[in-house]
């Protein structure tokens, strides 16, 4: 800024004016206020005569000395002394530079002689002309010392927020308007498709899910965008060995009160949930047929009790005609024998869903399930299809025991699981028998059966606990072996599960919890 000169008086010595002009032509050269400074107590010094001359700024701490010209000896409290007095104080004179009625420091001139009435007048022109140059930097200090904790607390607040981001289980990013990537959390970063955050940044969200579709991708980004509405769907990923169930939320988002300006998506991995809620709702379809099955088949024992008399009936009446000589065609006697094997067939279906729907309370105890794969291994060696089968036996022997198990109804699953083992083998093929510990005491023993078979479809999978449901020829099986299993299962306080790829095979894996010997 320009800074006027008053016209001095006579009574002013050239050489005042000289050190008076070359101040005010230093300040307003624009030059930083420090160097200026310097540059007028240098010229106060020479001009004076003074051994010094420094600026001293009024602080919280009290007067401090900022800028200094020459010795610089003036002490605190003589600089006090000088202000209080008005006047000099042991050679040193000191004079208030105040802007308006608020100090701001002093200018302290320290020499061996007393100043003339034009020298006195030459340092309070200037303290006057230094006022409002400390002012302006004080409240620019303030600004920058205002602005600086401000910039540490919006980043602080801007770190917190992102480790919040981070912090979330799920995957989220946001987007613009031009589909570029403007955020981009830990959770992306990591997994089978992780995208480190540095190389997300900037770049559209089609360079890096390129895995989707285009189309369908801006498709979904656009009505978001036009309708300002949030959209939630479900996708499943292959892109591990398993696949995944993920819910994705793309929310509108507005800076300010305008249109939708970014779309944040979030992305949770729902497998397990929605497993949860299939097992749920198998037990609900489950305990529901069970009831349904538990008055039916009480009423069905009836007419079949009656259809098997009959039968008999009509056996022994056949037998006393070809007693008494009488002709009797063999097929009648062909007819009988179906009848008593459907009618034998039928009973033991009705046994097995009176013992799906009301399970018999068994005895239970602590059971060790390698205890019952041997056991149910040397039963199968009767069955007939097994006996062409490649075993293959790896039985953890520091497994833990069952709690209130009991070992012939886990024989009984282990049965029906391996069975099925061997018919989706054609009988020819490898079952492995395996045990382990589990993750957890509520899942802590685990036995698996698999098998190198036809494997299920990903659509039957939900279906294969169901009553009636088979994926086996008419008449290979009824369809309540692996809904029995369940029912066992839960009822020991366990779940069993089914991985399954077509042309590979299926591994049934039973859960158990357990307790310490």
């Amino acid at each position: 800024m320009t800074i006027p000169v008053s016209t001095p008086s006579s009574a002013t010595s050239p050489s005042a004016l000289t050190a008076l002009a070359a101040i005010v032509a230093e300040f307003n050269a624009n030059r930083p206020l420090e160097t200026s400074i310097a540059v007028a107590l240098d010229t106060l010094c020479r001009s004076l005569d003074a051994s010094e001359c420094s600026l001293w700024l009024h602080t919280a701490d009290g007067l401090v000395r900022t800028w200094a010209s020459g010795d610089a000896l003036a002490q605190e409290a003589a600089v006090d002394a000088a202000l209080l007095n008005g006047s000099v104080s042991h050679g040193l004179r000191a004079v208030r530079v105040t802007a308006g009625d608020r100090r701001v420091g002093a200018l302290v001139l320290q020499m061996a002689r007393p100043l003339q009435p034009e020298e006195d007048r030459l340092l309070g022109a200037v303290a006057n002309l230094l006022a409002p140059e400390l002012a302006h930097a004080e409240r620019s200090r303030q600004l920058e010392v205002e602005v600086a904790a401000r910039t540490v607390e919006i980043d602080r607040e801007r770190r917190f927020t992102e480790k919040i981001i981070d912090s979330l289980p799920t995957g989220l990013y946001v987007i613009d308007r031009e589909y570029r990537i403007q955020a981009w959390n830990r959770k992306r970063e990591t997994g089978m498709q992780g995208v480190s955050r540095d190389e997300a940044i900037g770049r559209t969200i089609f360079d890096i899910l390129h895995r989707q579709p285009f189309e369908m991708l801006r498709r979904e980004f656009d009505e978001v965008f036009a309708t300002g509405r949030i959209q939630e769907y479900q996708m499943e990923s292959s892109a591990g060995d398993d696949a995944r169930t993920y819910r994705i939320t793309k929310i509108p988002m507005r800076l300010g009160d305008s249109a939708v300006t970014h779309v944040i998506t979030i992305g949770e991995d729902v497998t397990d949930w929605r497993e949860g809620q299939q097992r749920y709702a198998q037990a609900e379809k489950l305990a529901a047929i069970g009831t349904l099955a538990a008055g039916v088949m009480h009423e069905i024992n009836n007419p079949l009790a009656t259809i098997a008399a009959c039968g008999d009936g009509l056996a022994y009446r056949l037998e006393d005609l070809q007693k008494k000589g009488a002709e009797v065609n063999k097929d009648l006697f062909d007819y009988v024998e179906i009848i008593d094997n459907e009618v034998l067939r039928c009973k033991q279906i009705v046994d097995q869903l009176l013992d799906f729907s009301r399970p018999k309370q068994l005895a239970k105890s602590k059971v060790d399930l390698n205890e019952v794969v041997e056991k149910t291994l040397f039963l199968m060696k009767h069955h007939a299809g097994f006996k062409t089968m490649t075993l293959v036996k790896e039985l953890d022997a520091a497994l833990p025991v069952v709690p209130l198990g009991n070992a012939e109804q886990l024989v009984q699953v282990l049965m029906a699981l391996m069975i099925n083992a061997t018919d989706a083998t054609d009988g020819h093929g490898t079952i492995t028998v395996r045990t382990r510990r589990g993750p957890s005491n509520t899942d802590g023993a685990i036995v698996e059966v698999a098998d190198a078979g036809h494997g299920i479809a990903r659509a039957e999978l939900s279906k294969i606990f169901e009553p009636f449901y088979t994926t086996k020829p008419p008449g290979r099986g009824t369809g309540l072996g692996l809904a029995i299993c369940y029912g066992i299962v839960q009822d020991h306080r366990g779940r069993i599960e089914v991985d399954s790829v077509i042309g590979k095979g299926s591994t049934f894996r039973v859960l158990l919890p357990i307790i310490e010997w």
